[in-house]
Formats: C-alpha cells, structure tokens, sequence
C-alpha cells in the first residue's frame, strides 16, 4: 500500500469537506450563484479524485509498477490544476476581476491530468500492461 499516497489522500479529503462546507455556510452569502456553482464543481472534482487516489495507493500493493504510481501522481496534478483553477476562477468571478480567461486555460489542463490517471490506471491493472 502506498502511504504516501493514502496520506495525501486523507488531508485533500479533510479539505474537499471543509471546502464544501465553506461554500454551503458562508460562500453562500458572499458569492453570486454562477461562482459557487464553479466552486462546488471544483470541490465535487476534488472528492472524487481523492477517493481514486485512496484506490490507487490501495491497488499500489497488489498490482506493482510504474503505470500505478503515475496515475496517483495524474490524479494530485489534476486536482491541484482542476479544482484549483476553479476555485480561483470563482474568486476571481465573485469579485469581477479581470483576467478570468488566463486562469481558466488551467481547468482542461487538470482535467487531462485526471483522463490521464484513469487511463494509466487501467493500464496499471490490465494484465497488457506488464
């Protein structure tokens, strides 16, 4: 089992639920809708990869390899650049500041990082992969 990547895991999770609970209590009343609508999205992208990456470092002891441990590593790089874009892409709306289209050429490059990581683990787990 992986540990470093069942504790990176642990601590994303912890904030994907302290990140949603921001934006349910407080955000809320600060944000116009369309900005926490892309908040939640990034917090909601951010869980489910969080849970693909305790699948990951869970998989990491049975099937070895390279193909395992990249796509964790996919599955940090996209939550940093997905989710992370977004929540600063909905800063940035909430406050209507300008410069909202460099931040968000961010989100796809996450999102390709999350297809990455999925593709590397099917890799990592399909019996063609050795």
């Amino acid at each position: 089992m992986n540990r470093n990547f069942l504790s990176i895991a642990s601590i994303l999770g912890a904030l994907s639920v302290a990140l949603g609970a921001f934006a349910a209590h407080k955000l809320k009343e600060i944000f116009p809708a369309d900005a926490l609508s892309i908040f939640e999205t990034g917090v909601r992208y951010q869980f489910y990869h969080v849970f693909a990456l305790f699948i990951v470092a869970i998989l990491s002891e049975k099937f070895k390899g390279k193909w395992i441990n990249w796509a964790g590593y996919c599955f940090i790089v996209g939550i940093i650049f997905f989710s992370g874009s977004l929540y600063a892409l909905a800063a940035l709306k909430a406050k209507d500041e300008i410069g909202l289209k460099g931040i968000g050429i961010v989100t796809p490059i996450g999102g390709l990082f999350f297809i990455i990581g999925w593709l590397l683990l099917f890799f990592g787990v399909s019996k063609t992969a050795d």
